[in-house]
């Protein structure tokens, strides 16, 4: 990256991870919370009756009860009986194109209202920041928004548009088409990432899947100049693998250079010698987004807080059907599983991303399948929290602890006893404010069947 790009985009990245002074609550009020049972949110281990200091949208400082006193202007708020963790992180989703409350799906739903809207989502369900995966419907937009801070809201990450062989070769849907840049020769995919250079990305996302033979496949030659040019400009490059090919392309990205994956292995068994490239590369990452097998009556219950009716009904009937079925096994969710535990035993750097639309609770599935796949219960919270923030370069996020921002949940029961306990949350805050779910609850059910 030349000099004269350098500068904007540290200007960018500080907007996103310091400290947001121009904010209402950035005046440095004085915030103790005390008594609850503190998941940091790495290997570190739990704190029982914990206290921490949240001044203005920080935390300054977090420990055990009686360990210190309280500042004597410090509001005093007893959270005895409740598990704090950090929010989580979603690093993979396609907001915009969807609008929750009608259903749709179309370019003309990629409004600064609509993603707004599920950023809020988002922020309902204790997600701080939603990374968006190149299917940006309005760049110029895309890029605005990513600059901002927005109250109640999660923080908005892009990688602008994805690369694919055409642009219509990327995932499909009338929604969805003609998006992607396409790149049909090496200089093509050079070209694409140093205009995204030019826009301060630092992912390079690239679709490596010809959708079962339906479209065309980015050529190996074609990625391979993405990822060296991406390299140059000091930019990482996240490939997205078939579900046709995908164990033999993510050899051959491995070898190529590639810095992360953002779907797993799910058209076979990875064998020996994937799990030795992938332990001769243990830099590169992957958001496996398991596929559900749909569903539970909890998950139901509780995006029925933000769903329209006639959404939770089509669930339930959905659920209803399994259980006469006998919920028979999902063959799909139980090959990632499989994948994700033995390429995580490897070694392998394991985030979480949803792939989703923008209903904001798909990153509480994701951390409940990754505990049913044999991540024990602090692993799975800990890719959603530390590990993403890590990856995705988010340095004051991901963990509870001084000097980061105060992004946390507060739940009614232990989520290291029972992972759907995540689900149980009496409070969120995001950047040291108390998100105002209430509101935002009747906002998001205003108007929909």
């Amino acid at each position: 990256m030349s000099l004269r790009r350098l500068v904007p985009c540290f200007l960018i990245l500080a907007a996103a991870c310091l400290p947001t002074l121009g904010s209402s609550q950035a005046r440095r009020s004085a915030v103790w919370f005390e008594g609850a049972r503190l998941i940091i949110g790495d290997k570190s281990p739990v704190i029982e009756n914990s206290a921490f200091l949240v001044e203005g949208d920080s935390f300054t400082w977090v420990g055990k009860k009686g360990e210190r006193q309280p500042p004597a202007n410090a509001t005093r708020v007893d959270l005895t009986g409740k598990t704090v963790m950090p929010t989580l992180i979603d690093g993979h989703n396609h907001i915009g194109l969807v609008n929750e409350k009608d259903g749709t799906n179309k370019k003309a739903n990629y409004t600064r209202e609509n993603l707004i809207d599920q950023l809020q989502r988002y922020a309902y369900y204790g997600t701080a920041a939603a990374m968006s995966m190149g299917l940006e419907a309005d760049q110029e937009l895309a890029y605005k928004l990513r600059d901002e801070v927005i109250p109640n809201a999660a923080k908005f990450l892009t990688v602008g548009k994805g690369i694919a062989a055409t642009s219509m070769a990327g995932p499909p849907g009338e929604a969805r088409l003609g998006i992607p840049y396409g790149a049909a020769t090496p200089e093509e995919g050079r070209q694409h990432v140093r205009e995204l250079d030019a826009r301060c990305v630092h992912f390079v996302k690239f679709w490596v899947d010809d959708r079962e033979g339906t479209v065309l496949k980015l050529k190996p030659e074609v990625y391979r100049a993405i990822i060296d040019e991406a390299r140059k400009n000091g930019m990482e490059t996240l490939a997205h693998l078939s579900r046709t090919s995908a164990l033999e392309d993510a050899k051959d990205l491995l070898k190529s250079g590639v810095d992360g994956f953002v779907h797993t292995v799910r058209d076979r068994d990875v064998d020996d010698e994937y799990i030795a490239l992938v332990k001769a590369h243990p830099k590169v990452w992957t958001g496996p987004n398991i596929p559900g097998p749909g569903e539970t009556e909890e998950e139901i219950n509780r995006l029925a807080e933000t769903a329209p009716a006639s959404t939770i009904a089509n669930m339930r009937r959905q659920l209803e059907t399994r259980k006469a079925a006998g919920n028979p096994p999902n063959p799909l969710f139980e090959l990632h599983c499989r994948n994700v535990k033995r390429i995580h035993d490897a070694g392998m750097i394991i985030g979480l991303g949803t792939d989703g639309t923008g209903d904001g609770f798909g990153a509480h599935q994701q951390i409940a399948y990754y505990a049913r796949c044999g991540f024990t219960t602090a692993e799975a919270i800990q890719a959603a929290t530390s590990v993403n923030a890590r990856i995705l370069g988010l340095t004051r996020m991901g963990v509870v602890a001084a000097g980061k921002e105060a992004d946390f949940i507060v739940l009614d029961a232990n989520p290291l006893e029972n992972i759907a306990n995540t689900h149980k949350i009496n409070k969120v805050y995001l950047r040291g404010a108390e998100v105002d779910r209430a509101a935002l609850r009747a906002k998001f059910l205003e108007g929909t069947k």
